[in-house]
């Protein structure tokens, strides 16, 4: 069986990297969010990273969210650090320091534009 990459995705990085009026209503564009990327062309195991307004954003099928307990960059770093050592992690965001942060711990990293939103 092979497992798929795991991308993982700064939900409140991706939504504010474009300018729609999601401020408006930051719960339904991680929303939108979530449901671009549970139709990505490429198979991966896909966790969204959701905090703030978005916390109480769930999970559809082919996107499992997890609700950060503090900090999402921190919380993402937390899933890299158990999960590179093992699989391919892709993290989806253009938070320089969070870039580096899950580098350092072996995590690819894209753009917000690589994704649906």
């Amino acid at each position: 069986m092979t497992e798929y990459p795991l991308l993982v995705v700064d939900a409140a990085n991706v939504v504010g990297s474009k300018p729609d009026g999601w401020w408006r209503d930051r719960a339904g564009a991680t929303e939108r969010l979530r449901d671009g990327l549970a139709h990505l062309p490429e198979p991966f195991d896909v966790l969204l990273v959701v905090e703030g307004r978005a916390k109480d954003i769930k999970p559809i099928p082919g996107v499992r969210v997890e609700s950060a307990p503090r900090s999402g960059d921190d919380a993402i770093v937390d899933v890299v650090a158990t999960e590179a050592p093992t699989r391919r992690v892709i993290v989806v965001t253009a938070d320089s320091e969070l870039r580096r942060r899950v580098t350092e711990l072996g995590a690819e990293v894209r753009g917000p534009s690589s994704v649906p939103r």
